[in-house]
């Protein structure tokens, strides 16, 4: 009977052991990959972190977009509309719906000197969005007489 205890406990510690084991190295690798959202105030504010991938967001400043003479880089500011705003600099093609005032979400760095490098830009569409595969539909009742389509918000 001594000998069933034994191997019960075995087992039982070496489920616990795993389990332990296994819980750390997965809080372990999602810690490394969160990135944490900051507003604009939050990153002139200095709260956000300096050379950790964040996200931040906000809308593009009437004005501020400047793109190199030679190469894909651009420059622009993102702000809150409530006096907060910081620079962004990003390197390649800019989404189709990127536009001056309009929201985006930048994912990248913050520098020591304040301006956010930006490895990804992502632009928000408008509350118009259609799906594609309604577009047809939608015209359809709007030529037809004005009438809205279940699940769509009128124009």
């Amino acid at each position: 009977m001594r000998k069933l205890r034994q191997r019960r406990l075995a087992v039982v510690l070496f489920v616990v052991v795993g389990a332990t084991a296994t819980l750390s190295l997965a809080l372990l690798a999602l810690q490394e990959n969160v990135d944490l959202f900051y507003e604009p105030a939050r990153v002139t504010n200095g709260e956000a972190p300096l050379g950790v991938p964040i996200r931040a967001g906000g809308m593009v400043v009437e004005g501020s977009v400047a793109h190199d003479r030679e190469g894909l880089g651009v420059r622009f500011s993102i702000t809150d509309h409530a006096g907060h705003e910081f620079d962004v600099f990003y390197v390649g093609l800019l989404p189709d719906l990127f536009k001056e005032g309009k929201g985006i979400m930048v994912r990248g760095q913050l520098t020591d000197d304040g301006l956010f490098n930006a490895h990804e830009v992502l632009a928000k569409h408008d509350e118009n969005y259609v799906p594609h595969e309604l577009h047809d539909v939608v015209e359809a009742a709007d030529l037809a007489g004005g009438g809205q389509v279940e699940g769509t918000e009128p124009s």
